[in-house]
């Protein structure tokens, strides 16, 4: 169960990305584009900065010597190598989107593509299934963190 004092939406955000993550693992499509509807209906920038958070900290976790464009092509590699197996609308551009995102590597400068927020959410679940299988650990922690992260960044006095 998730802390009380969260906001409906974070618990929302946080049942619906364990429920995708679940389908995600099992190849289960029809589950997974329903969770995925589900994140598509709540506040996109919350969603979104919940599943950054966490593939950071995974990330980071991941290759604590440093981040290098390989790893990063070995994510995405897997991501839509494995998505597509059983997912065949994963779009492949929305998980480079996803990553680049996340690192906050992104050009402002660059054309931006465009690609739906429910394809974009269902790549960022993905590249979190990818994540979690090569970290082996659960979901729910991570969950936890990033939300918390999120609520003290919004409580905190700034100078």
């Amino acid at each position: 169960m998730w802390p009380e004092h969260w906001p409906v939406i974070a618990r929302q955000i946080t049942t619906s990305t364990e429920s995708a993550l679940a389908a995600a693992s099992d190849g289960a499509a029809d589950a997974f584009r329903a969770s995925v509807d589900d994140l598509a209906a709540l506040p996109y920038e919350q969603v979104g900065a919940v599943h950054a958070g966490v593939a950071r900290e995974l990330l980071e976790e991941l290759h604590p010597d440093g981040l290098t464009g390989e790893d990063v092509q070995a994510v995405l590699e897997r991501t839509v190598r494995a998505g597509l197996a059983w997912y065949p609308e994963l779009a492949p551009d929305a998980v480079v989107s996803v990553l680049t995102g996340t690192l906050g590597v992104s050009d402002p400068d660059a054309p931006q593509p465009t690609i739906a927020p429910v394809d974009h959410l269902a790549a960022a679940v993905l590249v979190l299934a990818d994540l979690l299988a090569a970290r082996r650990v659960a979901a729910r922690p991570y969950l936890r963190r990033a939300v918390g992260e999120i609520e003290r960044g919004e409580t905190m006095e700034m100078p």
